[in-house]
């Protein structure tokens, strides 16, 4: 049953009733209900337990700054933790339970920490439980990891479907109160593309909880009106059940559209469950409300001390009276407003606290009317009850000190207020700046962070009805005006009636029996975290002075609460501590999401196969009819070998390898980065980028080269191709493509914004083929008789185009085997058939495709490095036996200057050398660790690891590449390896392995 609701009133729809559990117990609410108000509708204010203390905590407001009232809500893989219960709007089937409390929720066996709780103060974990690491990690950690967290994530797949929607508007207009509407209305009305977003399932925002008129209609028909004006424009997108969670640079907005949750309908691919809206604005409205804030003052925490605008709403717009007989405290007359509203409902209002002197205003003097008594210049002192609030010690104070005797009042809820904060978390999000109200008691927008953006109403600290309507049509008109669309010439003059609410007097902290930081009784700050106003006097004794330091130490304004709620209190209390104003104190820093978001939001439909996209070269369909088995890199589907009947992966590698060395082997490297640079200055800006010289590399020549961090480290390499003297190609590593561009493009418009140069990815315009081994010629020339393909018409690190195939063709002389080699590039479209032509042309001397294992293994018998896997960010060309490739005569380029540090000069650092086992069939582990001693004792000096190794067929011999401190004076020198659980024996030697000479390269 029931046992507070009210028998008419309210948004709900009495009509379908809904049955719903909660830790196991089934009760009945009614559609349009959330969570919380069935809740409190069947008289449960126990909801959840305190994460540090374990206390037990209700529901305190009714909306998405509930710090306490955190579910978990369905079971199985639907299962939802961190969900609010103030947001979960009851359906059909609804399993809810409360999270952190076990074995039960009011018999919590963690409450025995209680005992402990002069050691849990602010930053405990850091102080009290690092003596024994033993303990830390057998007893502390595993405790504090179950205690921590709000709720669990399921582990099965997650079987709902959510989406990615993307829109551009004239204006976004964020929250659907009064202001908002407003603002939409007439921006609409003139034909503008509006998206006009609230979080609430209707629109009306605070209308839906105060009985009000608006143009001498109720608010509610007048909110009824205003949407189905909006509904009638095609140009107006209406997103109700969304929240913006983040607002960044360019009037980007990103909101998280719930869809089905409030329905209890399993999502499919054409009814999503969530919507990820992506929201580029030319102007936007921010009109997102404000937050009503708690008094702080000793056991502030029970169940049943609520917000007074929260019972406010549950009255109003649930029809829940969420007790019987409530106190009110509160140093605002808008609360004065909520307390009428509960006492009109059928309350019982026992009495008022007001720390002010002499409150007075008609809100005040319409409650003397109705017998209540009013204690002027009171505060509550201490709270009675433990799992249900039952009353509360009042006392007179001076705004400083308590003067007189305490007085006992007793009743089923305590409604607080210590004012409103306007929700400036998206302003401040997109770079805006907050000055200090003292007026209201609250920081407003000051700076904006976006040219483009206007914050109305009680978001901008105007807490007035008629100036928020008309703030709303004043902003839009001028928008719309903006556009060049017709619409009103002056800003509506709307007519509502309201109250006069005055302004609230401030009260961070009422004084407690103990000093602050002493004592049983606590005095809550911030309820999701269990941050006390004792714990930010502890921060500041303890050096933690500065807000942000504050912030982190004591927790305050962290979790999903975001410090809605008790964010202005903190900085008061800090504030008072340093003997500094509010203003000097400052506010902490507004983060994204706003409220918390599924991870499937997120991903959107890039989940399974499409969570990273799966690139293919244009021959893929051919390599998979020869058998290839394939690995990804850079998101590249590269070839990996190719096996034949009967052969594993080392039978078909050594084959491969085998072929290129003795006779032919094509290779596809299609995925290689290609970067088209063109303009007066490329030939100027890639000597800046680029280690090495190509002030005189002459069309039609090519070189290799390498690329630096500002560190000096190597970014990337690959080879330089002048196609003219203001036309350049370069080719990066495969999975550093993306990043050489980005790399490339950073440096044209932050740093040499004046070079002409304009940098163009190219590689998947071209298909490109690598013919390796001594009998590449002898293919080249069937390809194509007319050319002279001789080393001498065509020598190494050139470049020239001719005909393949009736295709014009590039054509590289460049190895990365060693052997004779020509890459041909063509147009990706001939790919698949270049392919095919070159395997059918060179069945003469049984071409071989191979993979990237095999050419790993090539290019490791002579020496070549690979980016990522010889390099790991902290090698320099030097290190790497590169010397050669620095220029000595360049004025600058990018590491120059790194190059020249002490550090990077040392003579033990780690270089690149080879590696030679004393076992020649045991093939090292790559990353293994290389000793001098392995007898030494523990912990034994690490001087380098293997970065590449394998097994060379060719040399009849395993080779490995390794980083070793001071590696390149030691050759010939004995290490020890720990490899597969033994020690090994390894001499270092050059790292080249294979025709030293170079011989091969000319064939």
């Amino acid at each position: 049953m029931s046992v507070n609701r009210l028998p008419s009133g309210g948004r709900i729809n009495r009509d379908v009733p809904i049955r719903f559990r909660f830790n196991g117990t089934y009760y009945l609410g009614y559609e349009g209900d959330t969570l919380a108000s069935a809740l409190l509708a069947n008289d449960i204010h126990l909801v959840a337990r305190s994460m540090k203390y374990a206390r037990p905590r209700g529901i305190m407001t009714a909306g998405p700054e509930e710090p306490n009232a955190i579910m978990q809500i369905n079971v199985s893989n639907r299962s939802e933790p961190n969900s609010k219960a103030t947001e979960t709007y009851l359906h059909p089937g609804l399993i809810a339970a409360s999270v952190n409390a076990w074995p039960s929720l009011r018999y919590d066996a963690r409450r025995l920490s209680s005992i402990g709780q002069r050691l849990m103060s602010a930053g405990f974990y850091y102080k009290t439980m690092f003596g024994s690491s033993t303990l830390w990690q057998k007893v502390f950690e595993p405790i504090i990891r179950r205690s921590a967290g709000l709720g669990k994530a399921p582990s099965d797949p997650d079987p709902d479907v959510y989406d990615h929607m993307h829109r551009h508007v004239d204006l976004m207009v964020v929250g659907a109160g009064p202001a908002g509407l407003a603002a939409a209305r007439d921006a609409a009305l003139s034909g503008a593309r509006v998206a006009l977003v609230d979080a609430l399932p209707e629109f009306g925002g605070s209308l839906l909880s105060q009985n009000r008129t608006i143009d001498k209609i109720s608010v509610m028909d007048w909110v009824s009106g205003v949407t189905s004006e909006l509904e009638t424009c095609d140009t107006a997108l209406l997103l109700p059940n969304t929240t913006a969670i983040g607002y960044f640079d360019q009037n980007y907005i990103i909101a998280i559209e719930r869809r089905l949750d409030h329905k209890g309908e399993a999502s499919t691919p054409a009814n999503v469950r969530e919507r990820l809206w992506h929201i580029r604005a030319d102007k936007v409205i921010l009109a997102t409300g404000s937050h009503e804030r708690p008094l702080v003052f000793s056991d502030n925490d029970r169940p049943g001390i609520m917000l007074a605008g929260a019972v406010q709403s549950y009255v109003n717009r649930f029809a829940v009276l969420p007790g019987k007989s409530a106190i009110l405290f509160a140093n605002n007359d808008a609360a004065y407003e909520a307390a009428l509203d509960f006492k009109k409902a059928g309350g019982d209002l026992v009495a008022v606290i007001d720390p002010r002197q002499e409150p007075q205003g008609p809100l005040v003097e319409e409650l003397f009317a109705t017998g209540t008594r009013l204690l002027s210049g009171h505060v509550v002192t201490a709270t009675l009850g433990v799992n249900r609030f039952k009353g509360v010690n009042a006392a007179p104070w001076n705004g400083h000190t308590i003067t007189g005797k305490e007085e006992r009042f007793e009743a089923d809820i305590l409604m607080i207020s210590g004012g409103w904060s306007p929700a400036v978390h998206l302003f401040s999000q997109a770079s805006g700046k907050l000055r200090y109200d003292a007026e209201i008691c609250a920081f407003v927008p000051d700076i904006y962070g976006q040219k483009e953006c206007s914050v109305i109403g009680a978001a901008n600290g105007d807490f007035s009805l008629i100036e928020a309507l008309r703030a709303g049509s004043r902003e839009s008109i001028k928008a719309a005006a903006a556009y060049g669309k017709p619409t009103r010439k002056t800003a509506r003059r709307y007519a509502a009636e309201e109250p006069d609410s005055g302004v609230p007097e401030a009260c961070w902290q009422v004084p407690a029996q103990n000093p602050t930081d002493q004592g049983k009784l606590k005095q809550f700050v911030d309820f999701q975290n269990d941050t006390t106003a004792a714990d930010i006097a502890l921060a500041k004794r303890e050096g933690f002075d500065s807000v942000e330091h504050m912030k982190r130490y004591t927790l305050s304004g962290f979790g999903t609460d975001q410090g809605k709620t008790g964010n202005i209190n903190a900085l008061a209390i800090l504030a008072r501590q340093t003997a500094s104003s509010i203003e000097e104190t400052g506010t902490t820093t507004f983060r994204p999401p706003y409220t918390p978001v599924s991870f499937g939001a997120v991903a959107g439909r890039f989940v399974g196969p499409l969570t990273d996209p799966v690139r293919t070269t244009p021959m893929h369909e051919a390599h998979v009819k020869a058998g290839a088995l394939f690995e990804n890199v850079g998101q590249w589907n590269r070839p990996w070998y190719y096996a034949r009947a009967g052969e594993d992966m080392d039978a078909a590698v050594r084959r491969e390898c085998k072929a290129v060395r003795k006779g032919v082997g094509m290779l596809d490297v299609s995925t290689l980065g290609k970067i088209d640079i063109q303009g007066p200055d490329a030939r100027e800006f890639i000597n800046r980028l680029y280690t090495n010289s190509v002030t005189n590399l002459k069309p039609g020549n090519c070189r290799y080269g390498i690329m630096c961090g500002e560190d000096g480290m190597v970014l990337d390499d690959g080879v330089i191709t002048c196609l003219d003297d203001t036309h350049f190609i370069t080719t990066t590593t495969t999975a550093g493509a993306a990043h050489v561009l980005s790399h490339m493009e950073d440096y044209l418009q932050t740093e040499w914004p004046d070079l002409k140069v304009y940098c163009t990815s190219i590689t998947e315009e071209w298909a490109t083929i690598a013919i390796n081994g001594p009998k590449a010629r002898d293919v080249m020339e069937r390809l194509n008789a007319d050319e002279d393909w001789s080393a001498k018409a065509f020598p190494f690190l050139t470049h020239k185009e001719v005909q393949i195939g009736g295709v014009m063709a590039r054509i590289f002389r460049i190895s990365f085997t060693g052997e004779l080699a020509y890459e041909i590039n063509i147009p990706a479209r001939y790919g698949l058939a270049l392919w095919s032509h070159v395997a059918n042309v060179g069945q003469e001397w049984n071409i071989t495709p191979y993979g990237t294992e095999a050419m790993h293994i090539l290019r490791a018998e002579k020496g070549y490095i690979l980016v990522g896997q010889d390099t790991d960010g902290s090698q320099t060309p030097q290190d790497l036996g590169l010397n050669w490739i620095v220029s000595k005569n360049k004025p600058d380029f990018i590491g120059m200057r790194s190059h020249a540090r002490p550090d990077t000069v040392r003579s033990d650092r780690k270089q690149l050398v080879g590696l030679m086992t004393e076992s020649p069939e045991f093939i090292l582990e790559e990353g293994a660790q290389i000793v001098e001693n392995p007898d030494a004792p523990t912990p034994i000096p690490m001087v380098g690891h293997v970065t590449s190794s394998y097994w060379s067929e060719h040399l009849g011999h395993s080779i490995a590449l390794a980083l070793i401190e001071g590696g390149l004076g030691r050759k010939g020198e004995q290490l020890h390896s720990f490899s597969l659980g033994n020690w090994h024996k390894v001499t270092i030697v050059d790292p080249i392995f294979y025709d030293i000479e170079g011989a091969h390269r000319d064939g």
